[in-house]
């Protein structure tokens, strides 16, 4: 193995068949000490390492998965991506695969394992943005956007009061607890970000999923953090109602920057698979817009709810039978 060369696998999913795995080379990664400190300093060397990366272009890949095996390329910044039928079908629940990179050999310098979800295929599936829906980010303004980053650790970032308990009802609703409804969460936050967000979601106890999040940045970049991408979130979410064609969706999201342009847009587009839209209402001046976008996609039988805080939304799943 080579130790300057590192895989990183993120969590996938699928359904009996059709199955997605994502993840990233790197020929360099910098170190990053898992630190929970209230030491502002501490923090900002933690973050800036996160983009702290030199992924690498074009390499081989393979994927191992129950006898199954695949080979691609990484794309130009290092990502792969890989899309694959199993040779039988898939049981519920998750399922470990395992990622190798090669040289041009086909010897192999790296490998990392990772986890895919196969939901029960009469199941909810949640799509939930994270900044300002989850977390209390300040998407909308940088510098408190940028604050939030720099002064919080992952442990120390606040959530909305109940989302977790709002979330796990969801999660745990019409369902057994070893096959929780899916919950996808999909950012404007780029892939950098990935641990840090994954130990933020598990140290608050909300479910766990699958994150979709936007390219990867490298330093240079650390100061636009979430700032673009928001054409590709409306890809990534189409992308997954297209992997799961027998689902149907509920997306939680917020009015700071795009998210009921984005929801409202794929409801139209796909009716009969969104079965709900959520949208946190963060700020007050968009209110009146964020209700008419609404209004258009309850005529087509898609219910919804502008909600400040989260027991408001746990009333109106309660109502449309989301919580048993």
């Amino acid at each position: 193995m080579n130790n300057s060369v590192s895989v990183k696998v993120y969590h996938g999913y699928g359904h009996t068949h059709n199955l997605v795995v994502y993840g990233h080379v790197f020929r360099y990664r910098a170190k990053v000490k898992q630190v929970y400190s209230n030491n502002l300093l501490v923090n900002v060397v933690n973050l800036f390492k996160l983009f702290v990366v030199k992924p690498m272009p074009f390499t081989k890949v393979r994927l191992h998965f129950e006898g199954v095996v695949v080979d691609r390329k990484t794309e130009y910044d290092g990502f792969f991506k890989f899309e694959w039928k199993a040779k039988e079908n898939v049981e519920a629940g998750w399922h470990t695969v395992k990622v190798e990179t090669l040289d041009d050999d086909g010897e192999v310098v790296a490998a990392c394992d990772g986890k895919l979800y196969v939901p029960h295929v009469t199941q909810y599936a949640f799509v939930s943005d994270i900044d300002d829906t989850v977390m209390v980010s300040h998407s909308s303004t940088i510098i408190r956007r940028l604050r939030e980053l720099f002064i919080k650790n992952p442990r120390t970032r606040k959530t909305f009061l109940d989302t977790q308990r709002h979330y796990c009802m969801l999660a745990e609703s019409h369902t057994s607890k070893d096959q929780p409804n899916p919950f996808f969460y999909v950012s404007s936050s780029e892939w950098n970000l990935y641990d840090y967000l994954v130990e933020t979601f598990r140290h608050n106890k909300l479910p766990e999923g699958a994150f979709l999040l936007n390219q990867i940045k490298q330093w240079k970049g650390l100061l636009k953090t979430g700032k673009t991408g928001h054409d590709g979130k409306l890809i990534r979410v189409m992308r997954i109602i297209d992997a799961f064609p027998k689902q149907r969706f509920i997306f939680f999201g917020d009015n700071s920057q795009q998210d009921p342009t984005i929801y409202t847009t794929i409801a139209k587009k796909y009716p009969q698979n969104v079965k709900a839209i959520y949208i946190r209402n963060v700020v007050a001046r968009k209110e009146g817009i964020t209700a008419q976008l609404l209004e258009e996609v309850e005529l087509k039988g898609v219910r919804t709810c502008l909600f400040e805080h989260s027991e408001e939304a746990i009333a109106h799943s309660k109502k449309i039978g989301l919580i048993n």
